[in-house]
């Protein structure tokens, strides 16, 4: 690696580090702007015009509040957790090609780093995220704080499982742990049609690894007061904000590389062609990786959106149901998906039309008895009349 390359490589760093940074900042806008929508009332709309200045008016009050560390507090481990929760969110973004602009060199200008065992390092990656949070809680000498860093991890085993299975699912399908293989190999059909099954229960399970609502029990008011970060203040509070809005835009990417087919969409192969003959093959590229990055942000944009609305719509769910949800519903679904598609992989492995459409509906099917069979029915309640003897 020449010292042209190791430049090319700082860069992408840190223009990657800026831009994971920018959209965690914009996001918080688009979060509240939505959610006044859907409940009816007004978003922030006073700092700059219509709001756009708000993320930086979060920004600057969070830099200029007063930062307190608690005089119990285990002072090392307190200061260095909130980078142990911030950093792999941000490295996740490594190995997730986020469009396709050749470099000639048989390179990719936007993915950091293409690794053939791609998916065993976000995997990795994203289940090493919550020892910021359960050190934060432990350190922070605050017994609600330390309960919402234990809930954390148990949350993080419980669901990781169904996570890993689902991701497992998509990798039998594309038959490859390399992120920009699996991407290649949804040209023709998205894994969503195959891995239906899959994709519902990696959403799911996704929302509850980043711990959003209605997941969010490690930060949950009226239990834990504000959770594993209640000690926390200026900007290590808003490192915590910031790993969190990070990782839920990441794990949504994720998403769209696995399911969704990353930066394919109908038509790009032919637009790009037109390009290359009409203008050569510098202007071809720029126009494949411009309208390709453009349509994998906007399949992000469209998950962060249902994330958003799940936010919005339901509440949040008790301990035991969290629990009860993982390791009794969702590990069963994803084993049965990994079933499926190993099943069909095997007796039919020269119709991917035919395999893809009978994993449609066998999803669907799975997941319609799941609804009806798991259908929470009335409780009943008995009233006894108690009689006082005169």
């Amino acid at each position: 690696m020449t010292w042209i390359d190791l430049v090319i490589l700082l860069v992408k760093c840190i223009v990657l580090s800026l831009a994971a940074t920018t959209i965690f900042a914009y996001f918080t806008l688009f979060e509240r702007r939505t959610l006044a929508r859907l409940q009816n009332r007004v978003g922030p709309n006073r700092a700059g015009p219509g709001g756009l200045l708000q993320p930086l008016a979060d920004a600057v009050k969070l830099f200029f509040k007063e930062d307190v560390t608690p005089l119990l507090a285990d002072r090392w481990v307190y200061l260095v957790s909130p980078a142990f929760a911030l950093i792999p969110a941000i490295i996740i973004w490594a190995t997730i090609p986020v469009g396709m602009w050749p470099d000639g060199q048989g390179g990719n200008w936007l993915q950091l780093a293409e690794i053939s065992v791609g998916i065993l390092y976000l995997l990795a990656v994203t289940s090493v995220g919550v020892y910021g949070i359960a050190i934060a809680g432990w350190a922070s000498n605050n017994k609600y704080s330390m309960i919402g860093g234990i809930r954390a991890s148990a949350q993080v085993i419980s669901y990781e499982l169904a996570l890993g299975l689902t991701v497992l699912g998509a990798v039998m399908q594309a038959q490859s742990f390399s992120t920009a293989e699996i991407v290649e190999r949804q040209t023709q059909m998205w894994n969503i049609v195959p891995q239906f099954l899959g994709f519902v229960v990696f959403i799911i399970a996704a929302t509850a690894e980043v711990v959003r609502a209605p997941f969010d029990l490690v930060e949950a008011e009226q239990e834990l007061v504000g959770g594993y970060n209640t000690e926390y203040s200026s900007m290590k509070f808003a490192l915590f904000f910031m790993s969190e809005y990070v990782k839920l835009v990441a794990m949504n990417a994720i998403a769209v590389t696995l399911f969704l087919g990353g930066w394919q969409f109908p038509g790009l192969q032919t637009l790009t062609v037109f390009a290359t003959q009409q203008f050569g093959s510098t202007i071809g590229n720029a126009v494949l990786g411009l309208t390709s990055l453009g349509a994998f942000l906007l399949k992000v944009l469209l998950l962060s959106f249902v994330s958003v609305w799940i936010r919005a719509t339901l509440p949040r769910v008790r301990y035991d149901q969290l629990m009860s949800l993982g390791w009794k519903v969702l590990l069963p679904l994803s084993l049965i998906n990994v079933a499926i598609t190993a099943v069909l992989n095997v007796l039919l492995p020269d119709t991917p039309t035919l395999t893809a459409l009978i994993g449609l509906v066998v999803g669907v099917i799975v997941l319609a008895v799941t609804a009806i069979v798991g259908r929470p029915g009335k409780e009943k309640r008995t009233v006894k009349m108690v009689e006082i003897s005169a």
